[in-house]
């Protein structure tokens, strides 16, 4: 065998099978396979995962973090659209006045949530 299977894996790099799953859909980190299937974790892909872990550990970040960090460098419509919304300054709209903007933007926010289906209007304020 050429490899570690994801249980030998889980226990030599203290991720849970589950993990490595989620590890692997996330695109950060990507096993062999066996003919038969079986996800095979050679001396790369363990090393990925200690570096991951300790990248994890040094700056105090979710995995979650590094799977969009890495959408962001392979994607470049995705990192154009993120890099234009953090550029860009609020604005309120011409025919909104001043007055009312906090009330439009408000109203907005609501029929956004009533399309999703999350908008439950027994809120109350906090």
């Amino acid at each position: 065998m050429d490899g570690l299977t994801i249980n030998e894996a889980a226990r030599t790099t203290g991720w849970s099978p589950r993990m490595l799953r989620y590890v692997e859909r996330a695109g950060l980190v990507t096993a062999e396979r066996s003919a038969g299937g079986y996800r095979l974790y050679g001396p790369t892909q363990l090393q990925r995962l200690r570096t991951l872990k300790e990248l994890l550990d040094g700056i105090d970040i979710a995995l979650s973090d590094v799977a969009f960090a890495s959408r962001m460098a392979t994607d470049p419509q995705l990192r154009e659209s993120v890099q234009s919304w953090l550029a860009a300054q609020p604005r309120r709209p011409e025919h909104v006045s001043a007055e009312d903007w906090l009330r439009f933007e408000q109203e907005k926010h609501e029929r956004l949530l009533c399309a999703s289906g999350r908008y439950n209007n027994d809120l109350e304020d906090v």
